[in-house]
């Protein structure tokens, strides 16, 4: 191979990777809250869950995209590893459709195909018609590449060098393991599966090693997912671990089944005997069906080997059942017993975020780093309380109420938003701990001691409100409204006296810039705890009616 076909391999291998990165943002940005909505509602079940990640990968011609947004949920809560099991070996069908693609030969339109994605994204100023655009020119590019690529490596044929290569890749084995390489350095295993294809219609290779570079391709397109879920919880982590699980199995059946079943190969190459590309796409897709049918009843056993793998520690448990709607029950109750329970729920969650309000403040003054991952799943379960209880007191408003216990539905609402904000400002507070551990910063003593006393007038203040909303002691607004107040007028106080240090140059800049926001982010959780004070309260029943 001369140099100049070397660099138009490489240029062909760009303008493919390129045109299937600027297709799948476009799918992202023409459908990205759709995918997401549908991935949502594969919770239903595994069955549904399997068509779902068939469909979602096929929309985004990307696994390891459907696999993130996978470890995405099941990362904050909304999403069961067993759920996820179903989605990811759908993934695994949807990917092969790139392959069914390419295999026909539409390079010669390739040209016109990009012209018109082109016009269509400079030129049209509507945004979905751009995102359209970006479609059709990225599937053009894509094909254009294969087309270059094609073009080059003719000469690889007539090459002893590159002859020599691939008969270091007859053993099965080390076909696999450059399969899994190959597609480890691309990021993609379509992207693999199709160069791979590319050779095979070029006979530079032969359909028996395509299908062990498809094999390891599988397993290599699971490499994104692991580095992604590097900075994810433990759950995260095993998502991407029972990925791994369910493609290592796979590999491992489709070398069995090729070894005791001599005629396997033949019979797919039968499906399409004069079509070399036909064969390997077809192979791809037989071996991800395959997969899914043999170990989708055994996907509870994948999810247990992920948690052998990476076990479940004490405080993950407390997480799960944190996680659960204790009060609240499914069924048409009557409208009394209902409020009740969502009341009891709201209470418990606004606990739950009290407690990782605590565990913020003594992060921050105490500088302990380990409690940074305890707060980051903290406030993922007040997230997932939030979306849990909020749909669930929509499905309430349906029964038959009084315009009162509809209006107390609301307000519940309203309280469930204000407890999920001083969770977010508990996850600001940790992040304060962190700029001024990693930027060496340091607060005075005379300014920590100011935060110290705002932070404990802050958290009596939410437990003393939540004790309102739970009991319905509404004698007690006024000293609820006094505690408000007194936090006030300490955050004045903090700025007041911050700008004397300022003045008198005393203070650190970046650590200025934390103790106001630290100030501001306590006194807010002030402002939303005696929102939820006064939630239950008949007389904002009455002006909100009006």
């Amino acid at each position: 191979m001369s140099l100049t076909s070397f660099f138009a391999l490489l240029g062909g291998i760009g303008l493919f990777l390129f045109g299937m990165s600027f297709m799948t943002n476009g799918l992202k940005n023409a459908a990205g809250d759709q995918l997401k909505s549908i991935l949502e509602r594969a919770t239903s079940n595994r069955f549904v869950a399997v068509f779902v990640g068939i469909l979602v990968t096929f929309l985004a011609q990307c696994s390891a995209a459907t696999d993130m947004m996978v470890i995405g949920f099941v990362n904050s809560g909304l999403m069961t590893l067993l759920q996820a099991v179903g989605v990811i070996m759908g993934a695994n069908i949807g990917t092969t459709i790139t392959a069914q693609i390419t295999a026909f030969n539409i390079g010669v339109y390739a040209p016109l195909i990009v012209f018109i994605g082109a016009i269509l994204y400079l030129f049209i100023n509507k945004t979905i018609v751009k995102h359209v655009g970006s479609i059709i020119m990225g599937f053009g590019m894509l094909f254009f590449g294969l087309s270059i690529v094609k073009s080059a490596i003719k000469p690889l044929a007539d090459s002893p060098e590159f002859a020599q290569f691939l008969s270091g890749l007859e053993n099965p084995a080390l076909a696999i393991l450059f399969g899994v390489l190959f597609t480890a350095m691309l990021q993609s295993s379509s992207s693999a599966t199709v160069i791979v294809q590319t050779f095979a219609m070029q006979g530079i290779i032969q359909f028996e090693l395509a299908v062990y570079l498809i094999i390891g391709a599988a397993i290599g397109s699971v490499t994104p997912n692991l580095l992604a879920s590097l900075t994810t919880n433990r759950n995260g982590k095993r998502t991407a671990c029972l990925n791994l699980i369910f493609n290592l199995c796979r590999a491992s059946l489709i070398v069995l089944l090729i070894q005791i079943i001599p005629g396997f190969l033949d019979f797919i190459v039968s499906l399409s005997p004069d079509n070399v590309g036909r064969q390997v796409a077809n192979a791809h897709s037989i071996f991800a069906i395959i997969a899914v049918v043999t170990f989708f009843p055994f996907a509870p056993f994948i999810v247990k080997l992920a948690q052998k793998i990476i076990p479940i520690k004490p405080e993950e448990l407390q997480a799960q059942q944190d996680r659960e709607l204790v009060y609240m029950q499914e069924g048409n109750l009557p409208p009394a017993v209902a409020l009740q329970q969502a009341q009891r729920e709201i209470t418990r969650m606004g606990r739950l975020a009290s407690d990782n309000l605590k565990r913020s403040i003594k992060c921050f003054f105490e500088q302990d780093q380990s409690l940074v991952h305890q707060i980051k799943d903290g406030e993922e379960t007040i997230n997932f309380l939030t979306h849990a209880i909020t749909q669930r007191l929509v499905k309430i408003r349906t029964f038959n109420m009084t315009g009162h216990e509809r209006n107390k539905i609301t307000q519940m609402t309203f309280t469930v938003s204000d407890i999920e904000r001083i969770g977010d400002h508990a996850e600001n507070l940790s992040e304060y701990a962190m700029q001024l551990a990693t930027q060496k910063s340091k607060i005075s003593d005379e300014a920590l001691q100011e935060l110290r006393t705002l932070a404990d007038a802050v958290t009596e203040s939410i437990d003393f409100c939540l004790d309102i909303f739970e009991n319905e002691t509404f004698e007690k607004l006024d000293e609820a409204e006094k505690q408000e107040q007194h936090v006030d007028e300490l955050e004045k106080l903090n700025l007041k006296n911050h700008i004397a240090r300022l003045l008198d140059k005393q203070c650190d800049p970046l650590a200025g810039v934390i103790f106001t926001n630290m100030s501001s982010d306590l006194e807010r959780c002030s402002d939303h705890a005696i929102n939820i004070a006064f939630a239950l309260h008949e007389h904002d029943f009455l002006a909100n009616s009006k």
